[in-house]
């Protein structure tokens, strides 16, 4: 149990830490905004990769913020272009087991952060397949997400918990409906054994996977 918790510590603060040559935030974070965009209950993207192609449903229903940023950069087209650059693995749980996060890290391409939606507020957790934020402190995510791999409810809010940041979980948006073999194939996509810092060294794709185009299609 010791171990495992240590290990929960160390996903959270990995999970918190920007990748690898993404360009530094400024130290003073924008209050978050509203996103301007009515959500639909569910919204459909396709995510297509040089892997292949993943399709995901926001869940504007039970998560209207946090699906309703994800959404505004896909019809600015500002995902088209950035990659999948890391894979990061975790010990429990039914293997193979962990995330991989992508998404835009250009400073220029960013809009202003958002209000956090812990998953208690939105009843969603994380789940294989389940789409969430990257993020440092509660309300500065922006346009860095991961999806799981596995189940890891271990990154959910927790209340009783003395952290924080373990309080606060991540929020989870959406879901894959379609994919998953190409999420687990960037998953399993060799890593580089000098890129990253810290505890994320061993982490980043030694060739990060493009993400061509993100556009909406039609719930079936």
């Amino acid at each position: 149990m010791m171990i495992r918790r240590f290990a929960l510590a160390l996903v959270c603060v990995l999970l918190a830490l920007p990748a690898l040559a993404a360009p530094a935030r400024s130290a003073h974070r924008p209050v978050p905004v509203p996103v301007p965009i009515a959500m639909a209950d569910t919204v459909r993207v396709a995510l297509v990769t040089t892997q292949g192609t993943i399709v995901v449903d926001l869940d504007g229903k039970h998560a209207p913020i946090t699906a309703a940023n994800f959404l505004r950069y896909v019809d600015a087209r500002r995902f088209d272009g950035t990659t999948f650059y890391r894979a990061m693995k975790v010990a429990w749980g039914d293997q193979p087991n962990g995330l991989i996060q992508g998404g835009q890290r250009e400073v220029h391409h960013l809009f202003p952060p958002i209000a956090h939606e812990p998953t208690t507020l939105t009843g969603l957790t994380h789940r294989a397949g389940a789409l969430s934020m990257a993020r440092n402190a509660p309300g500065t995510a922006d346009a860095m997400f991961t999806i799981m791999v596995g189940n890891i409810p271990e990154l959910d809010a927790d209340p009783k918990a003395t952290d924080p940041n373990l309080q606060a979980g991540y929020a989870v948006f959406g879901q894959v409906v379609s994919g998953m073999d190409v999420v687990r194939k960037i998953f399993d996509s060799p890593v580089s054994p000098t890129a990253g810092e810290g505890a994320m060294r061993g982490q980043m794709l030694a060739e990060p996977v493009r993400l061509l185009t993100a556009r909406r299609v039609p719930v079936s």
